[in-house]
């Protein structure tokens, strides 16, 4: 364990690569042996048959007849081999695959990292702002979850913060359980890839099988139809061997009335296409959860104790669901149906089956489907915590309650972006203390405030999650994150830019008037920078005075330096910033945090190097080289 936390991302890196090269040995090996024996089957065809044919032709029949049993075993026990190898090779590069996104991910190369389909909910408070869902995004990153619901969990311990400090403690627990068990969590992601591409749907899943099927008396229509499919094959084959005349008629006429009768047409068909292949993984992924849950005292065997109710196999039943939807899926192919529905009440016999499993999951599917998205969710974060081994696995403060819950803390050391590549990532330092502490930034263009703002609130997502933060050093009480970094007008709702951001900052205010929750961590960029001067700085000055009133603390950034004398009036006010160089008459920014106002700005400087026009002077008087 320790040598793992002092692994670095260069040698986590180093370690996927050559476990990679490794694998691509072992699948060239498999790939000639595969290649052999594939030349052997043919060989082995070619001489049993030339061998039987000549002593058939020879008259030796007896020994002919053994020649042929014998190659026939041969050429089977050969096949049967070459199937298992072509398993293992499949498996060996399904595994591959694995370990080439496990080392995109690290590598943040976001082209070779699977992107499954994720948006944040309208209005929401600090989604959008914090890139944590979308391309390119902590989802997108993190994701290794095999179901939609596995995919929905995930998401929502990023989106729905605080959580209930229990629940976050097994969840942690289960995370930190997961992580050095990097088998299990790349097998969870293989059982389910060797049956299929497609992601497991537990809303249509649950919609399927929850979905009662048949009509008033299936059971007694059923029995009626099998008597008759019987009496028609009796008949029918007396017909044959001329035995009977063509009585089978008068049987198989009532036989086809009562199934027009009952055919449920599309909607027995809907419930079953493509919904086989997914019930399969299920069961395939249910499986393979259940034989490593097995050990007690685990938290993994806790979370799936509800699982393993005595007569009741998950498994088997979702498996029994699925080979029971694959045959009623006939239905898609017209001949092939009306053909083996003619012999026998082939639907009749698998509609009664698939509600006899209804009855049977109805009570237990949704806390199967919870469980395992619970499970994929730990196992994803887990899966970023062991590709991060030098990350910080923060703890939560026990928060004050005798001060009325006013007391909040934040404090970070070394605190850098997650979805900044390690060679390119500036780290910083910040401490927060008590309700109503406000830290004012100011800093020139491209300086690095927004991405400040949003390296801290990603980070506490992280942790609030359960999972480990890029940091040195994390300790925080609970908070309820709200952010206005990334403000969009909205055509549709009619709010111009300006409108929307207060709308944004009004919901956020009122956030901090709750003093029956935890406190709000706020981080709002360029406040107000959709209005002119004058009225900016004075609405600056009320909301911020108000802000530091409510039960809330966090970080302010603002290009309007004359704020920063609210130190001056608002108690728990400091101010820092963030600046910039001049080397070579170029700009150059080390994104590091520093106390006190910004001494330089740099728009006129910048709109200089671009060649527009600025007053003589102007732009060299306003960048400072310290």
């Amino acid at each position: 364990m320790l040598h793992n936390q002092t692994m670095t991302p260069m040698t986590k890196s180093l370690a996927l690569t050559s476990l990679v090269a490794r694998l691509d040995r072992m699948i060239a090996l498999a790939t000639a042996a595969s290649s052999t024996i594939t030349r052997w089957r043919l060989i082995l065809f070619i001489v049993g048959a030339i061998c039987t044919v000549a002593l058939y032709k020879m008259g030796w029949y007896q020994t002919g007849n053994g020649a042929l049993i014998a190659f026939l075993a041969l050429f089977f026990i050969v096949a049967s081999y070459h199937n298992r190898l072509e398993s293992r090779l499949h498996r060996l590069r399904l595994w591959k695959q694995i370990k080439l996104v496990h080392l995109a991910r690290l590598r943040l190369d976001w082209h070779d990292i699977p992107a499954r389909q994720s948006s944040a909910p309208e209005l929401h408070p600090y989604a959008k702002d914090l890139d944590l869902v979308g391309p390119h995004s902590l989802l997108h990153l993190i994701d290794t979850t095999v179901s939609s619901l596995g995919q929905a969990r995930l998401q929502s311990w990023l989106l729905e913060q605080p959580p209930k400090h229990d629940q976050w403690t097994l969840r942690r627990r289960l995370v930190q359980e997961l992580m050095p068990r990097s088998l299990f969590r790349d097998r969870l992601g293989l059982e389910g890839r060797l049956i299929g591409e497609q992601e497991i749907n537990g809303r249509r899943m649950e919609a399927v099988l929850l979905h009662t099927v048949g009509f008033p008396h299936l059971t007694t229509i059923l029995a009626i139809q099998i008597l008759l499919a019987a009496a028609t094959i009796g008949l029918g084959l007396s017909t044959l061997l001329n035995w009977l005349p063509n009585y089978w008629i008068w049987s198989f006429a009532p036989y086809a009335l009562l199934y027009f009768w009952t055919d449920q047409g599309e909607e027995l068909l809907e419930h079953a296409v493509g919904v086989h292949l997914e019930l399969e993984k299920l069961g395939a992924v249910l499986g393979f959860v259940e034989r490593h849950a097995k050990p007690r005292h685990t938290a993994l065997a806790a979370l799936w104790e509800p699982l393993l109710a005595p007569g009741v196999n998950p498994p088997r039943l979702v498996r029994q669901a699925a080979r029971t939807l694959h045959a009623i899926s006939v239905k898609a192919h017209p001949l092939i149906h009306l053909a083996i529905n003619a012999l026998c009440p082939w639907d009749l016999w698998f509609t009664h089956r698939l509600r006899r499993i209804q009855a049977q999951v109805a009570t237990h599917l949704p806390t199967w489907l919870d469980r395992l998205a619970e499970v994929e969710a730990t196992s994803a974060l887990a899966t970023f915590a062991a590709l991060h081994p030098s990350y910080r696995w923060p703890d939560p403060l026990a928060a004050d309650t005798s001060r009325n819950g006013t007391h909040a803390t934040l404090s970070v050391k070394e605190l850098g972006h997650p979805l900044i590549p390690d060679t390119h990532r500036i780290s910083n330092d910040l401490s927060l203390e008590t309700a109503g502490t406000i830290l004012l930034v100011t800093g020139s263009n491209m300086s690095g405030k927004s991405t400040f703002l949003r390296t801290l609130g990603i980070n506490l997502c992280l942790a609030q999650a359960g999972a480990p933060v890029c940091a040195s050093f994390f300790e925080w009480t609970w908070v309820r994150l709200a952010t206005c970094i990334r403000v969009d007008d909205s055509l549709e709702a009619g709010l111009s830019f300006f409108y929307a951001e207060v709308k944004r900052l009004k919901s956020l205010l009122d956030a901090t008037a709750d003093r029956s929750n935890p406190p709000v961590l706020f981080l709002i960029d360029e406040i107000f920078k959709g209005t002119n001067n004058r009225e900016r700085l004075i609405g600056s000055r009320a909301f911020i005075t108000a802000l530091s009133q409510g039960n809330g603390f966090g970080l302010v950034t603002t290009h309007d330096l004359e704020l920063t004398d609210l130190d001056k009036t608002v108690p728990r006010l400091r101010n820092a910033h963030f600046q910039e160089t001049v080397a070579s008459g170029a700009l150059q920014f080390d994104y590091t945090l520093r106390p006190g106002p910004c001494p330089t700005t740099n728009a006129l400087r910048i709109m200089e190097m671009e060649g527009l026009p600025v007053f003589e002077g102007e732009a060299s008087n306003k960048v400072i080289d310290p």
